[in-house]
């Protein structure tokens, strides 16, 4: 009977697997948008988008199992504002070549410090984080405060967070989760759900990429190492300071009540400039206010910045 059980379980997961890989292989050909930029015998996918000018280009760092495409949807709208905007894939993450590990803040921040240098793009830059690539950027600000003109923090978090009492119970979670996901990615079960990849609102190239690196194992592995050190990352940028003068906008979504313990810790890099500003979009949600829809109040928290930074706000022209 046990015997039964075990090869109708594993005829079951044949079957999941082999209707995932046919799932994927009826999307046909697919080619990530951007370019593969090397930083010493490793190349990262940097996407660049939008004109050239005197206002500061704005570099977005994507938050746990993220991924350039994550900002398609605000670089779309960036540019076409008149905004330069780059997003690119951590290394293991989405299209780009797999890093040394631990994959800590620290690893984090000297990939992005050899792209940037091997980029071409002129700083100092306008900071964009979500999630957990807040505290990535705060250890890059503040390790790198010359090449930084301004912060756009979304929903991002900050080392004040882990000082909350329900952090670590939080922490255990998404760790957990990270695990369950790696052990998914690798064995293919994550490959049926290509068509569900995607909940943020993404114009079609970023849903596709989104959808690709969902269902990857890599990906999943990757992110999961990330998630893993992210109490490192914490300390790491609990030990560098932002500068007041920088001007700082900090986006939420939801439930502001709800969330107000987690809003505070958020708040702090906001508070502590002399050039503060934010909001909350009630409705969207952690990941969807990347989104088409309800992506106005990160273009205000940006215009905001550029504003503060002495520049036109952008044109929607």
């Amino acid at each position: 009977m046990l015997k039964t059980i075990l090869l109708c379980l594993g005829a079951l997961l044949a079957l999941w697997i082999g209707v995932g890989l046919v799932i994927v292989a009826l999307a046909g050909p697919f080619e990530p948008s951007g370019r593969f930029v090397d930083i010493g015998g490793r190349k990262l996918r940097l996407v660049c988008q939008g004109p050239k000018s005197d206002k500061p280009v704005i570099w977005m760092e994507a938050g746990a199992w993220g991924l350039a495409a994550d900002f398609a949807a605000i670089q779309q709208r960036l540019t076409e504002r008149g905004l330069r905007s780059c997003a690119y894939d951590r290394a293991g993450m989405g299209f780009s070549d797999p890093g040394p590990k631990p994959r800590d803040s620290s690893a984090i921040v000297s990939d992005l410090a050899k792209l940037i240098a091997a980029s071409g793009e002129p700083g100092p830059f306008i900071f964009m984080a979500h999630s957990m690539a807040g505290q990535h950027v705060r250890l890059y600000a503040g390790s790198h405060p010359d090449q930084v003109a301004g912060l756009v923090l979304l929903e991002a978090t900050t080392p004040e967070m882990m000082q909350n009492p329900q952090a670590e119970k939080f922490l255990h979670g998404v760790q957990t989760l990270a695990r369950a996901s790696a052990v998914a990615g690798t064995l293919g079960l994550s490959k049926i759900a290509y068509y569900w990849g995607e909940h943020i609102g993404l114009p079609p190239q970023g849903q596709a990429e989104k959808r690709h690196a969902f269902v990857s194992g890599r990906h999943a592995r990757t992110a999961a190492d990330e998630v893993m050190v992210w109490p490192q990352g914490a300390v790491e940028a609990a030990r560098v300071t932002l500068d007041p003068k920088w001007p700082v906008a900090v986006i939420t979504a939801g439930d502001r009540r709800a969330m107000s313990a987690w809003n505070v810790a958020r708040r702090a890099p906001e508070r502590n400039s002399r050039a503060g500003y934010y909001e909350n979009e009630p409705a969207a949600g952690h990941a969807t206010l990347l989104g088409l829809t309800h992506s106005d109040a990160v273009l205000r928290g940006v215009d905001y910045v550029l504003k503060a930074l002495g520049y036109q706000p952008a044109s929607t022209s």
